[in-house]
Formats: C-alpha cells, structure tokens, sequence
C-alpha cells in the first residue's frame, strides 16, 4: 500500500478539476451538480486522511509529474504540515458546500442560468486550487496555485453582479494582482540567485548566497505571503471584501483563503530562511495584527464586519508561533490554523443563519434569535466560547500552547506578545459577548422613528421575505454599516429598495434543516479538535520537528546527488 500512497498525491488536486469540468458539462442538471460536488469533495476528504495517516507512519510522500529529470519537473510534496492542512480544508469544504446546497434548494434555486450553476464549477476550482497550494514543491507551482485561488474567488466573491460585490471584489483583485507581481519578483529573485525554484533545493543553496541577497528574497515573500494571509499593515483589504459575499462564500474565504498564506510563511520561513527567521520583524506584525484587528472588531455594529476583524486579529496568534522561530511555537502555530479554520467557517456559517432568520445582521436591529431559534443560539454560543478561549475548548488550549512557546523563549518582546495574547482574547470575548446581547438575548427592538419602508408603504405588514441565497443578486442590498437588508429573494430588479420595518426574529423563513446542520457539523468539528487536542498537539509537535530539522522534507523530495549540483 505504501507504494501507491505517493500516486494518490495529485488526486486532491485533480478531482476537483475534474468535478469542475462535469458539473461545468452538467450545468443544466442541479441534481447532477450537486451529486459530482459532494462525491469529489468527499473523496477529497478520504484521500487527505490517507495522507495524515501515512505521512505520520512513513514521512513524506513525494510525486513527480510528467516526464522531467528531476529537479526540472513539478514535485508535489505531502508531509504532516501539508496532509493536516488539506484535511481539515477539504472537511471544512465539503461542509460549506452541504450548506450552499441547502440554502440554494431553500431558496428554489432551480433555474437553469442561475449563478448558482456557476457556483458549483468555480467552488471545486477553488478547492482545487488550495490543495495545489498546500501540496506544491517549488514556488512557482505555489504561485499557479495562488493564481487558481484568484481568479475563482473573484468569481465567487461577485456573484450576482451587484454593485457593492463588483466594488468588494475589485478592491479583492486589485491587492491579489499586485501581491501576485510581488511574488513573481520574489520568484524571479531566488532563480537568478540560485538557479531553481524547488523548494528543497533552495533550501539548500540559499545557505551559500550573501545575506543581503537572501534577506531580499525573504522580505519579497513575506510581504507577499503578508498580504494575503491579512497581516498588518496588509490587512485592510480583508474587513471590506468578505462581508458583502453570500454566506457560504465568505465562511470558505474566511476559514480557507487567509490560511493558505500563513501555511506559505510557515513552510518559506522553516524550510528557507531557517538561520534568519526575522523575528524582530514578525513579532512586531504579529503584534499589530492582533491589537488593531480586535480594536476594529469591538467598534464594529455590524457581524460580518465584526468577525473579519476578528480573523485579521486571530492571524496574529499565528504569525507569533512563527515568529518564536522554535519547534514548541511553530507546533503551536500549526494547532492554531487548523483550530481556526473550523471555528472562523462555523462562525459565518452562522452569520449567514442570523441574517436568513432576522433579516440583517446589523446588530442595531437585531433582538430576540435565542427566543427564535435556541438551536442557532447553542451554536453560535458554542463557536464564539471557542473563538475567545475559554476553557476546556479548543481555542483555549491552542491560546496556552502559543503563551506557553513565548514564556518558554523568555524575551521582552516574547512576554510582550504573551500580554497581548490574553488581552486579545479577552477583547475577543467582549465582542462577541455583545453579539451575544444585542442578537440573541435581549428582546427584539422597537420600531425606530423613521425606520419605515421605503417603497412609500409605511405602516404595512413586515415582508416575510429572507436574505439572499448564493448567486442571487438581492444579497447585496446593504445599509449604512454595510450589512444586508432583509430582501425578497427574486424582486431586485424590479421593485424599488425595502426595508424591514424591524429586524426582529419574527422576520424571514424558517431556517432550512440542511443549512443548519451543516453549520451544526461544522460547529462539532471545533469541539472535536478538542476532545482529540492531546494525539492532535502531539501530532503538531512531529511537524514542528520535522519543519525545524528541514531533512526529512528536503531528502524525501531529492536524492543527495541532485540536491549538491
């Protein structure tokens, strides 16, 4: 069986390229869409299993393409860091999928042309493209991998073509096209000085060029990396583009985009730039991320704005762990990644059931949702206790390995960090304290004065219409704070703007069975990182090992022989 396992490297990669074509071909076929897209996702998810369990046992598995002498050719590489970051995003992925299903059939998305036959294609090419990033072997392969991710996120991020998404998603384009002509420098940087762009092998020469030119190729891909993992001062981006997306969209964002980058500054800074880790540099990004990240999340009224900040903010653990530069802090960085990514999917995926059942997700105008529905109330309390550490859960035990690593190094800037770690993680929880209030606890607000449709139908019934589903074009309507207006699902082109006359829990459509236990999964998956953290951190600290020693990745992908040329 361990002869095969390499051949099954490529197939995280490929059978969602494939999927893409079929439901690209089957695109007059809901039924068929939807078949292709759980089945490939799910194969995904065994494939990425199969890989942990093997990298675990017998190191990392390696695949060379096509028919290139080697280093010439494409290598994807598969170790503990890579396999572990595509399972949870491939589970993290076939689950948001579960719930753009169940909101879309909600919704009676059945027409032929509707966006959300172009949803389908364009999600598994965004699948696709993430595997191909956590599995390539040289930068360039990690740069096509970044471009996949692009392009299809651009496409997901505007559908519907409203003005709000168009204006979000060229802002998105924009900051990724000139990140992308950064790393193309980054790239162009390395081979001029070294001769390759396969990741072992410039782990290998970078040792003999001069440290000016190292450090020139380091900071190009960190500030490359920086952007798109959302560092600050690179993060402004973040909180303008996500919010306006559907649901679904802007949870896979949230849980998958921004971790790709930090997965890119961990593998470059371990495998790399090991004797210059720059961590003077990456504490102070650490630490401005996540005290301007969660000083935004406070000030903010409206959800989705709120948890964006808090992802900037979170990033900033991560970037920590890295920038402590030892075994304990990046296996702490690692733990923190795949925490993150379930909590900060959970946690949209749960804005997006707030704003189908109270019609905004303005906190202003919201009230009464734990009356509504406790099950949402459970759900959202469970993910937003994680998000901020309290303890027995996941979040607090990746919190305490991080703190631990910094008290562990012992410097000023390290007890600096460790401060505003819990600093951050108590903002965290006063955030979300306040969703808590606002949205579920108290009763639903009062009319405001003024608060009035504004069809000219002041004094009407409340419309019991829902936010939009994925691909409809009514989902974009926003208020002054930026957050969706309760909608009818198709009259956006023809009738004139509504609004709710309160954003009460009395507004919108039951929540659909499917949605909700997407997002109910998507919430256990956080609670059962924490009932397996011991094998899990256990599991972490082998890949911090094997990252720190570099060997095990750089023998795995080439022999001696090639590695010394």
């Amino acid at each position: 069986m361990r002869s095969l396992v390499p051949n099954l490297v490529p197939m995280a990669v490929l059978l969602p390229l494939l999927g893409a074509a079929l439901t690209l071909a089957f695109r007059r076929s809901p039924v068929l869409q939807r078949t292709i897209s759980v089945g490939v996702l799910t194969t995904v998810v065994a494939v990425a299993a199969v890989l942990v369990q093997q990298t675990d046992a017998h190191g990392p598995q390696v695949l060379w393409l096509g028919a290139w002498p080697e280093p010439l050719g494409i290598a994807l590489v598969a170790d503990r860091l890579s396999a572990l970051m595509l399972l949870v995003s491939a589970i993290v992925s076939l689950v948001v999928l579960v719930f753009a299903i169940g909101q879309g059939q909600a919704d009676d998305e059945e027409e032929e042309d509707t966006p959300m036959s172009i949803f389908h294609p364009t999600y598994l090419v965004l699948m696709a493209g993430v595997s191909n990033a956590f599995l390539a072997g040289d930068l360039f392969n990690l740069f096509v991998g970044f471009e996949i991710l692009l392009f299809s996120s651009y496409v997901l991020l505007t559908l519907g073509g409203t003005g709000p998404r168009i204006h979000a998603g060229t802002t998105y384009v924009v900051v990724s096209l000139v990140s992308s002509s950064l790393f193309l420098i980054a790239i162009a940087s390395a081979y001029a000085a070294t001769g390759t762009v396969n990741l072992a092998q410039l782990a290998v020469r970078i040792e003999g060029l001069p440290a000016n030119a190292a450090l020139v190729v380091q900071l190009a891909l960190l500030t490359t990396f920086g952007i798109k993992a959302a560092v600050f001062p690179m993060s402004s981006w973040l909180p303008d583009s996500y919010p306006t997306a559907p649901a679904p969209v802007t949870a896979v964002f949230a849980g998958l985009l921004t971790k790709v980058g930090v997965y890119a500054i961990i593998r470059t800074q371990t495998l790399l730039f090991p004797e210059s880790p720059l961590t003077g540099l990456l504490m102070w990004a650490a630490l401005l991320t996540m005290i301007v990240g969660i000083l935004g999340a406070v000030s903010q009224t409206g959800l989705k704005r709120m948890l964006s900040f808090t992802l900037v903010s979170h990033i900033g653990y991560m970037i920590f762990g890295i920038a402590l530069a030892s075994e304990h802090g990046t296996a702490g960085a690692i733990f923190y990644v795949a925490h993150h990514i379930t909590i900060q999917t959970a946690l949209f995926l749960i804005t997006g059931l707030v704003e189908r059942l109270g019609g905004t997700t303005s906190l202003d105008r919201l009230g009464g949702l734990a009356a509504a529905s406790p099950v949402l109330a459970i759900l959202f309390f469970t993910s937003a206790m994680n998000l901020s550490g309290i303890p027995p859960l996941s979040g607090f035990l990746s919190k305490i390995g991080l703190l631990h690593a910094g008290l562990e190094l012992g410097t000023p800037m390290a007890w600096v960090l460790v401060v505003a770690g819990i600093v951050t993680s108590l903002l965290t929880l006063y955030a979300l304290t306040k969703v808590w209030s606002q949205a579920f606890w108290r009763s639903a607000p009062k009319q405001a004065a003024g608060d009035e449709e504004l069809d000219g139908t002041a004094g009407s019934e409340e419309f019991e219409m829902a936010p939009v589903p994925v691909g409809q074009g009514a989902a974009a309507r926003t208020d002054s704070e930026g957050e969706a207006l309760a909608t009818g699902p198709r009259d956006f082109y023809t009738d004139p703007p509504r609004r709710h006359k309160t954003a009460t829990a009395q507004v919108g459509r039951p929540l659909p069975k499917a949605m909700l236990w997407a997002t109910a999964a998507m919430t256990a998956v956080g609670i059962v990182i924490t009932l397996v953290a011991g094998p899990l951190f256990a599991y972490t600290q082998r890949a911090a090992g094997d990252l720190m020693q570099r060997d095990p990745y750089i023998n795995s992908v080439l022999p001696e022989e090639v590695l010394r040329r």
